[in-house]
């Protein structure tokens, strides 16, 4: 009877540990106005769209999920659609890459906030932004 307990509380107690590897965290805060100067030999930039970068929070899991909530506003006075293509992280390695596809309306000069997937990558994210911000 006890051994059946104990077994019962070790599969338990692990399967709270391997849901505890997904849960996604808040990384540790990097200014939005740090200058970063990592080459950009294939000339990767976001899409040109009417969308400012106010600020963002970088999240990520231990799996290597990696994840942001941007605020953006839309500069121009009319309707307008944010996507993927409009944004682009960069990570610590150089590397510059759009986030998982998705679709935000936007009303005329509309601020809102987004959460958007970057997938699995093995290095941080240190900055996110769109053609306006560079």
């Amino acid at each position: 009877m006890i051994k059946a307990w104990i077994l019962m509380l070790v599969i338990l107690s692990s399967s709270v540990l391997a849901n505890t590897e997904n849960v996604i965290n808040v990384d540790r805060a990097i200014p939005n106005s740090l200058h970063l100067a990592f080459p950009n030999d294939a000339n990767i930039t976001p899409k040109k769209g009417d969308f400012n970068v106010l600020n963002y929070i970088l999240m990520s899991n231990n799996e290597g999920e990696r994840w942001a909530v941007i605020t953006l506003t839309n500069l121009s006075a009319g309707n307008r659609e944010l996507n993927e293509d409009h944004l682009l992280a960069l990570f610590a390695d150089g590397t510059r890459l759009p986030p998982q596809p998705f679709k935000l309306s936007f009303k005329g000069n509309e601020t809102q906030s987004v959460t958007v997937s970057f997938a699995e990558y093995k290095f941080p994210i240190l900055s996110v932004y769109s053609s306006n911000d560079q």
